[in-house]
């Protein structure tokens, strides 16, 4: 082999080093080509101006910054947030990234975070600093906003924000408004017909702080959706016939979870409400799992589980699934047995996080066959072990509604397969199942009583009642229902006693003083009754009811005091009845009757009149006035 040759062997390795090289240095990717189509779906609808992330994703050089960081969240699954783990479920609004997103992003990343060149009208998203939805119906604001410190722990506050509305409306969408994104992390809202959660707020009126709302309701009165709010999400729309029911007097409770910034910070939020004209006629239901009773984890324990089942009473689709748990969750596993044996996974979330806790809502509906048993298994890691352990060291822990307590809740939206509200029979079944947990709850108790008086037991659900009255003597609600069911089983006496009970809890519970003075005009105690009437009308001027039955009682007392031959008596209250039944013909020839007895001959033959000008047919009038013309012929 000659020189030349060799060099041209060498010269020819040479080159194809070099092209290797250059082959293996080319980029993998460029940012317009391959990394902005992740981003902008993935990243930018947090990361950008106005919003809670802590920086921009929207141009090339927001990203091309911090390339290295992004490659590495991604890398390690920490952004974007998404805690369901694959295969256990699919859900809308996945934002999990594939194996070759990441590739993508890491490659790019690390060839130099190249540009590339943008297609022909290729820009950044545009995203709407207003409505998501277009300019809402109704725009509820909180009356008062919070004032966040800018240190210490997070805090979990709950605004209560009346419906200023007069009639009943058909709620299609709901969006929240943080106003203020860097503070405000995450709600969800609660809509509360009972007013309970305005017997839990401060003496100030301005909310109260808690972590998970609970309220006694005076009625099972569900509204079956899950209403939340999170960084990036789009507002959940009801499909026709799956709007919820808004009514006058109501309010929305917004429960944040809101994290100090180092500076003092307002949180003033809004809601935006849309309205439909189509009522409801798919009956939802929020269905829960929980074991809260099981949570007594010691300090130092790695892996405390706590399960639950229920026993599906019908055939039921489940639209959405919502799991929680408070900092000391780690692997949360929910799925569903069908009768055959056959397992569908309805969720599992391998590292649990409660800053990135939500809703799941599944892309197609799953059909569980009555017999099918709903399961929940959490597991929960009280050591040092665990970085989001609140406890420094770990402490034991119960459950409870603040953020250093636990939960173990499971909640799934389901829709029976059959049609109709067949809500009061699901809400039987997590009763029953309650009750076998924890037999002297009072949620347990409560809701039973509810369920079998609505079923016409009375006398049973006054039992229940009371047993939740027992698990909470101060249960203004527990007292007041109890005297409802006492009532309606004609156990009057027992039922005035309640009433009284509970007025004696919260001397300003309006709807046990209406509910005192009912059985009182039912016990003949008409004095009583007139008072507690006027004192309903004090509380609630535009009650027509209470009007309407104010004026019946003061009859009634006349006529009592009539019998009785206080003549005087009867007649100033049949005068004050005549101011709530204005043209009464009755009511006019009852007082000319006294003042004929009163030997008011004139004033009473006026009285007469007016009653006969009214009802000409009226005998009782037309018999009276005989007696009087009988009187006066005889002076």
């Amino acid at each position: 082999m000659g020189v030349r040759t060799v060099c041209r062997i060498l010269f020819s390795l040479w080159a194809a080093a070099i092209g290797l090289h250059a082959q293996k240095a080319a980029p993998r990717g460029t940012f317009y080509k391959d990394v902005a189509p992740i981003v902008w779906q993935s990243c930018s609808p947090c990361h950008r101006p106005g919003e809670a992330a802590p920086f921009s994703l929207l141009t090339y050089e927001d990203v091309r910054k911090h390339a290295p960081q992004v490659a590495s969240v991604v890398a390690s699954r920490y952004m974007p947030p998404w805690l369901p783990e694959a295969g256990h479920g699919e859900f809308v609004e996945e934002r999990r990234l594939t194996d070759d997103q990441i590739r993508t992003i890491r490659d790019w990343a690390k060839s130099g975070a190249p540009a590339g060149v943008p297609a022909k009208g290729q820009a950044p998203p545009k995203f709407s600093s207003e409505w998501q939805l277009g300019p809402p119906d109704l725009v509820v604001r909180v009356s008062k906003p919070y004032k966040l410190k800018p240190e210490g722990t997070e805090v979990f506050w709950n605004f209560i924000i009346p419906v200023p509305i007069t009639t009943t409306r058909w709620v299609r969408a709901m969006e929240v408004r943080p106003g203020n994104p860097r503070a405000f992390h995450h709600a969800n809202v609660v809509v509360d017909r009972s007013g309970g959660s305005r017997r839990q707020e401060s003496a100030a009126g301005e909310g109260f702080e808690g972590m998970d709302l609970t309220f006694e309701e005076d009625t099972f009165d569900p509204d079956g959706h899950f209403l939340s709010w999170k960084p990036g999400s789009a507002p959940n729309q009801a499909p026709d016939g799956m709007a919820w029911r808004a009514d006058p007097g109501m309010s929305l409770v917004l429960n944040v979870h809101l994290k100090p910034t180092g500076k003092p910070e307002e949180i003033n939020p809004e809601i935006g409400l849309y309205f439909t004209d189509k009522p409801q006629t798919q009956f939802p239901m929020l269905m829960q799992l929980e074991h809260d009773g099981a949570l007594d984890i010691p300090a130092g324990d790695h892996d405390f589980v706590v399960t639950d089942e229920l026993r599906c009473e019908m055939d039921v689709r489940v639209m959405a699934v919502y799991p929680h748990a408070h900092y000391l969750g780690k692997v949360m596993e929910a799925f569903a047995t069908l009768p055959d044996g056959t397992m569908k996974w309805l969720v599992r979330i391998p590292n649990w996080d409660l800053n990135w806790q939500g809703v799941y809502r599944l892309k197609e509906p799953l059909v569980l066959p009555k017999g099918t048993v709903i399961s929940m298994k959490y597991h929960y890691d009280n050591s040092k072990d665990n970085p989001r352990n609140p406890s420094n060291p770990p402490q034991p822990v119960k459950a409870g509604n603040r953020a250093i307590d636990e939960m173990s809740h499971f909640w799934l939206q389901v829709l029976p397969v059959e049609g109709g509200d067949r809500r009061p029979q699901l809400q039987a079944s997590l009763t029953k199942r309650r009750l076998e947990k924890y037999p002297d709850d009072f949620g347990a108790n409560y809701a039973m009583g509810d369920l079998l008086l609505t079923q016409g037991d009375a006398l049973g659900a006054a039992a229940r009642f009371e047993k939740a009255l027992s698990a909470d003597p101060r249960s203004v609600l527990a007292a007041t229902e109890c005297g409802i069911a006492l009532f309606t089983a004609g156990k009057l006496l027992d039922a005035e006693l309640k009433f009284r009970q509970a007025l004696f809890i919260d001397p300003t519970y309006t709807d046990a003083r209406y509910d005192l003075a009912s059985v009182e005009a039912a016990n003949a105690e008409y004095e009583l009754a007139t008072g507690d009437f006027a004192q309903v009308l004090r509380e609630r001027p535009d009650d027509a009811r209470a009007r309407q039955h104010l004026g019946e009682v003061v009859l009634l007392w006349g006529d009592q005091l009539s019998k009785k031959g206080k003549h005087e008596d009867a007649l100033a209250r049949y005068r004050e009845a005549s101011q709530f039944q204005p043209g009464n013909p009755v009511l006019h020839g009852k007082i000319g009757a006294e003042l004929a007895g009163l030997a008011r001959l004139d004033e009473a033959e006026a009285e007469l009149n007016i009653a006969l000008k009214i009802d000409p047919r009226s005998e009782p009038a037309r018999q009276t006035m005989e007696v009087l013309r009988a009187m006066k012929g005889g002076k």
